[in-house]
């Protein structure tokens, strides 16, 4: 090879790493917020004496408000570009958790989640789009694996940051210093982008020839079927894994935990889902997809069927092994997208199967919230299992309709 294309080769892979590097840490700090949420729920409901109905709208609302950004975020970064709307958003979201520390109940708390799920429906289409398209030569699934990782890497660390600080301070200072992280996180991740000259404002495409390539505003998805199946099994698993992850720590109090042991709990859920997420995608690029996500989903209701019949400690040792098939199934979805769509409409398609999967996740809590006021906790667990036992029958389908696009080039 000659020594200047091999010096632009690495200079290209050093890119590549250094992107994914800023969107992990994106991905960190966001992750770390939205799951955070679920340490703090439960300590709302007893200070300003919620239902479970009200903590399952106050999930709907952060997440429906990030599931409703997802599309017009990735629209306006074909404008804009990437950076400006991921660093605003990070910084955004940090502010509004410093804000949330003065919140006085039900409404305020409310108003406080809306302006931070908007805030964080900047992150996932962009993130992926920037890591999808630095690592579009190389192994793009392994790639946003790894991205995913970092997010759950945040799952771990920011509910148990702030179940330790509440503890020892109250959720009031926890809330605080979390936010304030994320404000100067999100400063970080602008500056990181801008040295690197990624996710800048694109320039003006030159005029096209043809008149069908002008004025384009399709999602540039290539195999409508195949899409469908995906967008199908992620909204299940989205809606499967919001449930359980909202209602998993009310279980473990009535099972005697408190709450420093439900943020340790949280961790070692997140833990296992972090190994997921980087197993999980490196499984698919090895087994292939289906067999990996069937796998996954079998896991996720067995485990959590097993977990209502456990006692304590023994659902404790259960959690991370329930973490890596909840949240593993993600990385092979996410990395299977890009496979499904053209390069230059990456961020619009990453945008609309966002919005799919987390608006099923605004919408379980809430449906699975009056489900455990009438009936209790655990039968809303047992329909979160055959939520995720449901994916299955979706996977054969999935797989015939790989088939065409695996052999189109990425």
């Amino acid at each position: 090879m000659d020594p200047s294309t091999a010096t632009l080769a690495e200079g290209t892979r050093s890119r590549s790493r250094a992107t994914l590097g800023v969107g992990g840490a994106a991905h960190f700090v966001h992750d770390g917020f939205t799951d955070g949420l679920y340490v703090l729920l439960p300590l709302w409901s007893q200070e300003f004496g919620l239902s479970l109905t009200q903590v399952g709208v106050l999930k709907t609302v952060f997440s429906g408000a990030l599931a409703s950004f997802q599309l017009p975020v990735a629209i306006l970064a074909e404008r804009f570009g990437e950076r400006a709307l991921l660093a605003g958003g990070t910084v955004a979201i940090g502010l509004v958790f410093v804000v949330l520390g003065f919140a006085g109940g039900f409404v305020a708390l409310a108003a406080g989640l809306l302006a931070a799920g908007l805030a964080a429906g900047c992150q996932h289409p962009l993130a992926s789009s920037l890591v999808s398209r630095a690592s579009a030569a190389g192994r793009r699934r392994a790639a946003l694996g790894a991205y995913n990782f970092a997010g759950d890497l945040g799952k771990v660390a920011m509910p148990f940051a702030l179940a330790a600080l509440a503890a020892a301070l109250g959720w009031r200072a926890g809330v605080l210093a979390c936010g304030l992280f994320g404000a100067f996180a999100g400063l970080g991740v602008y500056l990181a982008l801008r040295r690197l000259k990624a996710g800048g404002a694109p320039a003006a495409p030159a005029p096209k020839a043809g008149p069908a390539e002008t004025g384009r505003r399709d999602l540039g998805i290539r195999e409508r079927r195949g899409f469908a199946l995906l967008s199908a099994i992620g909204v299940l698993d989205g809606a499967a894994r919001a449930a359980f992850l909202t209602f998993v720590p009310f279980l473990l109090i009535a099972k005697g935990a408190a709450i420093e042991t439900v943020g340790f709990a949280l961790a070692l859920i997140f833990a296992g889902g972090a190994a997921g997420k980087l197993g999980c995608g490196l499984l698919a690029e090895r087994f292939g997809i289906i067999r990996s996500v069937v796998l996954t989903e079998l896991m996720t209701g067995a485990g959590i069927l097993a977990l209502l019949a456990l006692p304590l400690t023994l659902s404790l040792i259960l959690l991370p092994l329930v973490g890596l098939a909840l949240n593993g199934t993600s990385s092979v979805l996410y990395g299977t997208v890009g496979d499904l769509v053209d390069p230059e409409r990456q961020s619009r398609a990453f945008g609309l199967f966002y919005t799919l999967g987390i608006g099923a996740a605004a919408l379980a809590p809430s449906a699975f919230g009056v489900a455990s006021d009438l009936y209790g906790v655990p039968v809303t667990l047992v329909a979160v299992a055959a939520l995720a036992f449901a994916t299955v029958p979706l996977c054969p389908p999935l797989g015939r309709a790989l088939r065409p696009s695996a052999a189109r080039p990425a």
